[in-house]
């Protein structure tokens, strides 16, 4: 049964345009100087200048060899297993204000900053009776106090004036922490519980299963509320461990400490005043195909009305539709599929209006009428594993294919290779241009050879906009090498719906 909405019988929806084109709208194959073939090719007027020597730098001569090569491994070492930072908040602390509600319902607010010694604000002593003591207290240590946190959830909501989303702190965090997190994943950031030590008092070891809501790291604001001791140390799953002294709470900028879903933390003897700090869940989120995580949009009911007569009358049917947007990938190294976090824009509209019908849209790269399956890349060049990589440059030169079709094209400079052969043209040059039906039959023969097949054998018919006859389609482009010069396939991407 069909999940798909049903159409009243009493409106007749125009038919798509449904079929497949002698080649992609908008293609201008007279412009590219290969009207004789189906792929689009861009010229490159000259080839890339030969790569920089590299230098090593001198190795510094010391008497201990051995603790310098040890002093050197623990920083890279450090360097490497980086899963926590901090920073400062530059804000003024006489314009924050933190409001709570406690237990009778009544909403206090405690402004900042504050010098328990000099003079405490009522509304402080309030928060300190809402608290409750960790469950992580050790009743066998002898701290005069108990660490203290004010429940988090709905029955005790907890505000600042803070706005941490403003701030650019996860930008830092994301750099930092999560250097590879790829492009499409998005961290947002979600008020966890205040904690508070105060004189006498420290907090025990907060293991990580405590925090096990699907979070991948935490930030920890410190309070403009002055304090002595209390260094805050965070430790990871290996260990190693790192000290954070603070600023004591001190007015002026506040400081900001985030650390990775993996590591514990805790907080050492306060000997004067109250730390008050505030923790914050960051999580991911992310327009993967693994479905772990929520999108960050929704398309609109009009859209979803738009998509859905397309879907309803191209049943059994497999069709295709032309991504629009460049993403600066090169497909002979990367699935199309990989796409599908960078999506935007329209592209990102309709890949997850799809899945809104229980559809599983795949990415394809296609190229000159030829389709690639999902599970494979553009590899139009002999590329070995254990070749180098002028080799490897070397080896995109479209006329060395096995069918022997026309001359061989030299390649020159850094291109070249013990396989190229210089043949004289009719003009006595010793670099010929190739014919472009020569260069079309040695592309149609890589294409093949790297597993593509014809849209037609794969029985896809594209969507195209009638009323548009030269749609914005998104180009990928793949280096090739003709005649000693690099140029480069243009390669789409189909969204590729199956029946």
């Amino acid at each position: 049964m069909s999940m798909l909405p049903n159409m009243p019988a009493s409106h007749t929806m125009p038919q798509p345009i449904i079929g497949r084109p002698a080649s992609p709208s908008g293609f201008s194959r007279s412009s590219d100087g290969l009207p004789y073939t189906d792929f689009q090719i861009e010229k490159s007027s000259k080839s890339p200048p030969a790569a920089r020597k590299r230098t090593m730098m001198p190795v510094p001569q010391v008497d201990d060899e051995f603790a310098f090569n040890e002093a050197t491994s623990k920083l890279l070492g450090a360097r490497t297993r980086l899963s926590t930072i901090s920073g400062l908040i530059q804000v003024d602390s006489s314009q924050l204000v933190l409001f709570f509600r406690t237990k009778s319902g009544i909403t206090h607010s405690l402004d900042f900053p504050i010098d328990v010694d000099l003079n405490s604000p009522p509304a402080l002593g309030v928060l300190t009776a809402a608290c409750r003591p960790h469950q992580t207290s050790d009743y066998d240590d002898y701290s005069e106090n108990e660490s203290l946190f004010y429940p988090p959830g709905p029955a005790f909501p907890l505000t600042t004036s803070l706005e941490i989303a403003n701030q650019p702190i996860l930008d830092a965090i994301r750099s930092s922490l999560f250097p590879l997190l790829p492009q499409g994943h998005y961290l947002t950031v979600t008020r966890d519980k205040l904690e508070m030590v105060v004189k006498g008092g420290r907090m025990g070891p907060q293991p990580r299963t405590l925090r096990n809501d699907g979070r991948v790291a935490t930030i920890a604001v410190t309070l403009p509320v002055r304090f002595r001791g209390g260094k805050f140390l965070i430790r990871d799953a290996e260990g190693h461990e790192e000290k954070y002294f603070g600023r004591g709470g001190k007015d002026g900028d506040m400081e900001w400490v985030a650390f990775t879903v993996d590591c514990e933390y805790e907080v050492e003897t306060v000997t004067k005043g109250c730390r008050l700090t505030i923790l914050y869940g960051v999580y991911l989120k992310t327009f993967g195909p693994t479905g772990l995580t929520e999108p960050l949009i929704n398309p609109s009911d009009k859209f979803l009305d738009l998509i859905s007569p397309v879907l309803n009358m191209s049943r059994g049917r497999k069709i295709g539709i032309y991504i629009t947007n460049d993403y600066g990938v090169n497909p002979s190294e990367v699935l199309a599929e990989s796409l599908v976090p960078m999506l935007k824009g329209g592209d990102a509209l309709l890949y997850h209006a799809i899945k809104l019908y229980k559809l599983t849209p795949e990415l394809h790269w296609t190229a000159g009428g030829y389709i690639w399956p999902v599970d494979r890349t553009v590899e139009i060049g002999e590329q070995g594993q254990n070749m180098s990589p002028s080799s490897r440059l070397a080896g995109l030169s479209l006329l060395e294919t096995p069918r022997g079709r026309g001359a061989i094209a030299p390649v020159r400079g850094v291109f070249s290779h013990p396989g190229s052969a210089r043949a004289a043209s009719a003009n006595g040059s010793a670099y010929p241009d190739p014919g472009e039906e020569e260069i079309a039959d040695a592309l149609r023969f890589r294409v093949e050879q790297s597993g593509a097949i014809p849209l037609v054998e794969a029985e896809i018919h594209i969507l195209n906009d009638w009323n548009n006859p030269a749609p914005l389609i998104g180009k990928e482009r793949v280096p090739f090498v003709v005649g000693g010069e690099l140029d480069k396939l243009v390669v789409n991407t189909l969204i590729v719906l199956s029946p």
